[in-house]
């Protein structure tokens, strides 16, 4: 007789959601052949009641009829594995491929495959900290190659060669490199911008001793350009006065040449001049103390350095004011420097419109005193607050000089 039996009338699938399933822990629900309802049963590798929650336990087979051939019999929660000694190869099961001695020839293919690997790993990587080396290496040399091109045409060398001749050398100053004043002034943010004129632009920078300095950058990348830089360098190197902007450094490594001056806080005179916020500071009496200070800058550049300097382009936008309203003479960009034997030279006529000598236009030839004359209007501006070129007033007096001589022609 064969008793047959089932709880309820549910399926597996219907039952297993019920709270009175009957099936516990390592246990699984079967279906019945034939019947409705269902029963458990331990899972395999578990063996004991499986309507008890912990009814079905584990079954240690290495213990009951160890299924290993040889080597090791490792039992596991509801399985077990065989494991072959070292040397041999194979499941390691009596009713699988057992265990067989490894055959050496296969182990040396293994042994020569991990050489090959190995010998195949190494040379790919000296190729690639090779190739990454020869690449690092030629960017470098096209690097150092493409600075030295930039110090060539930034005049470095006819730099180095003025200098040495006037018994200065490029060491004296500052060399600057290019990543150095990028990084102090924000990659030439336009917010640093201090101010433009006619050879480049000026830049505040603030250098990593937390030092402010004034950048200046020229405007295109042209041989007459490198030359104003290389003149502006070497004129500056002539001065030493306590009325003149102190040249520390320059910069040969970018297609444009920059010069690195003292910072001066203040501004330009022309700004307190003609600024209403900044007129009133302007007392007759420092106005005198900057007028006194310029004349002695421009006195010292006439007469006082190795070879007289012509400044050739004095106006108040180049007369720089520091925190104790001290004036500074700026911009040497368009200076040239007069032999002892001469009393004048001839070139061609540069400087600012309303400033500029009527002898030196009209002759080409330039003398300390095309200086004067333009220190003269800068007097005016000084006096009158006016600017020196308008076309606001009458044509014949648009030129402050002119403008000045009539009135006093009027009061006369």
């Amino acid at each position: 007789m064969v008793l047959n039996w089932a709880i309820g009338d549910e399926p597996c699938d219907a039952a297993q959601h019920r709270q009175d399933y009957a099936c516990k822990g390592n246990s699984t629900c079967v279906n019945p052949h034939n019947l409705s309802g269902y029963f458990c049963e331990c899972l395999p590798g578990y063996e004991g009641n499986p309507y008890l929650p912990d009814g079905c336990q584990d079954t240690d087979e290495c213990q009951i009829s160890n299924p290993c051939s040889a080597g090791a019999c490792v039992n596991v929660l509801g399985n077990y594995s065989c494991v072959c000694p070292k040397g041999f190869k194979g499941d390691g099961m009596k009713a699988g491929t057992g265990c067989s001695k490894d055959n050496p020839s296969n182990l040396f293919k293994g042994i020569r495959l991990l050489t090959i690997s190995l010998a195949t790993t190494v040379a790919l990587l000296v190729l690639l900290v090779g190739s990454s080396w020869t690449y690092w290496g030629k960017k470098k040399r096209r690097f150092i190659k493409l600075k030295e091109k930039y110090f060539q045409e930034n005049g470095g060398l006819l730099l180095q060669q003025q200098l040495a001749s006037r018994g200065g050398s490029v060491e004296t100053m500052k060399i600057f490199t290019a990543e150095e004043l990028k990084k102090a002034t924000n990659n030439y943010h336009e917010s640093r911008v201090l101010g433009e004129g006619g050879y480049g632009t000026v830049y505040k920078g603030i250098l990593e001793d937390n030092k402010v300095v004034a950048i200046k950058k020229s405007k295109i990348c042209a041989p007459a350009q490198n030359e104003q830089f290389v003149n502006e360098v070497i004129v500056l190197s002539q001065i030493n006065h306590r009325n003149v902007v102190r040249l520390l450094g320059c910069c040969l490594e970018t297609p444009m040449p920059l010069l690195v001056y003292e910072f001066i806080i203040n501004g330009t005179l022309s700004e307190h001049i003609h600024n209403k916020c900044r007129e009133s500071l302007l007392s007759w009496e420092l106005r005198l103390k900057i007028a006194a200070e310029t004349a002695g800058a421009l006195a010292y550049l006439h007469s006082s350095t190795s070879m007289p300097i012509i400044h050739r382009d004095v106006k108040t936008t180049n007369v720089l004011l520091d925190e104790n309203y001290i004036a500074k003479v700026s911009d040497f960009g368009a200076s040239r420097l007069i032999p002892l034997d001469q009393a004048q030279i001839t070139t061609l006529v540069q400087g600012t419109l309303g400033y500029l000598d009527p002898e030196y236009f009209h002759t080409n030839h330039l003398t300390e005193k095309s200086d004067v004359y333009s220190f003269g209007v800068v007097l005016v501006e000084l006096l009158t607050s006016k600017v020196a070129l308008s076309f606001a007033r009458p044509e014949a007096e648009r030129n402050l000089a002119s403008f000045f001589v009539c009135s006093g022609k009027r009061v006369a």
